[in-house]
């Protein structure tokens, strides 16, 4: 059984996981395609800023920084 898909936003701060889908509007995805950020990689939750947007992620090997409203539409698999 696979595990359900959640939001980047809800997963633990340090846990790595795997983009299962990504919901965004498509004008707003060749540019996240662009940074690396594609259906099957492995991401990262770094940390939140202080006020909670903007989120920072690791992916293939750099940190990038995604606003809130973005990163809850990224939904992840965490390895169990």
């Amino acid at each position: 059984m696979s595990p359900a898909l959640q939001p980047l936003t809800s997963v633990a701060l340090g846990t790595t996981a795997t983009v299962a889908e990504i919901n965004l509007p498509p004008a707003s995805r060749p540019r996240l395609m662009e940074m690396g950020l594609l259906v099957g990689t492995k991401v990262e939750l770094v940390r939140f800023a202080p006020m909670g947007d903007p989120v920072e992620i690791k992916v293939r090997g750099y940190n990038l920084t995604l606003r809130k409203h973005e990163a809850e539409q990224i939904f992840v698999r965490t390895a169990s």
